[in-house]
């Protein structure tokens, strides 16, 4: 589970996600999954996710 596929990121869970302003420098932000923004079944960068504290990223990790 790395994030890349939609079934496995539901509302609720904590992932770690990346803005697309911290793309260069890789800055990672830890989050709990308020809603899911990627409308397809897989992404190659990652679902698109919208934590609960509003920040919207990608999601590289899920965190067990």
């Amino acid at each position: 589970m790395n994030g890349k596929v939609r079934t496995d990121i539901k509302s609720g869970i904590r992932v770690v996600v990346e803005r697309k302003q911290d793309q260069r420098s890789g800055k990672l932000t830890e989050g709990t999954v308020k809603e899911v923004l990627t409308k397809s079944a897989t992404h190659f960068h990652g679902i698109k996710v919208c934590p609960e504290s509003g920040i919207v990223g990608r999601v590289k990790k899920l965190i067990p």
